[in-house]
């Protein structure tokens, strides 16, 4: 029978209504964060479970008590909308299972880049660039913040203070020079 006519699954990842599941850790690899991620983590996980989904169950059964389910876009949009919440839930939970929490406050080779480290560049000489290397469910490249697997973190990782690597990008080699490394101070994670 076409695939178009039946509600299954062709295994891509996709869920039912067509939303790609999250990237799954890369195998091998250790689930790195830090401690402000963890709780960020922990808390949106608590939002959802105490807060949105009580919400939108009571959303459900009051639609659900109007009375024909088939045109109700409460009802319709609310089952959905609980299918995210639980999908999300249980992705959280797998996360935070799996989760080192890393101090980057308790490194002791403070001239060295390792996760957590606060690095200040200059790319091929021309331009200064400041990048923090978090863990992977903590990426914000509005803050420049990467994940410690990126291409970027990944060239920086154990350099130090005044070496220079290189970079491989879609545009070619980028020399990187390394400025300087921070870390947070103790106690203020």
């Amino acid at each position: 029978m076409n695939k178009a006519f039946v509600r299954e699954s062709d295994g891509d990842g996709d869920d039912e209504d067509g939303v790609p599941a999250p990237a799954p850790l890369p195998p091998g690899l250790k689930n790195y964060i830090t401690a402000v991620g963890y709780r960020r983590l922990l808390d949106e996980r608590r939002t959802l479970i105490e807060v949105e989904r009580p919400e939108v169950v009571r959303t459900v059964s009051w639609a659900a008590s109007n009375g024909d389910r088939s045109e109700n876009g409460d009802y319709i949009y609310g089952k959905r909308r609980l299918r995210e919440i639980d999908r999300r839930v249980r992705f959280l939970t797998k996360r935070l299972d799996v989760a080192e929490v890393v101090d980057p406050s308790r490194q002791e080779n403070r001239d060295q880049v390792f996760f957590g480290a606060t690095v200040y560049l200059l790319r091929n000489d021309e331009h200064e660039e400041t990048i923090t290397i978090v863990g992977i469910d903590e990426v914000d490249t509005a803050r420049a913040q990467v994940s410690w697997i990126s291409p970027i973190a990944r060239a920086l990782l154990k350099a130090r203070i005044g070496d220079r690597v290189s970079l491989r990008t879609p545009g070619g080699v980028d020399e990187i020079e390394i400025l300087d490394v921070q870390y947070p101070e103790r106690g203020s994670g």
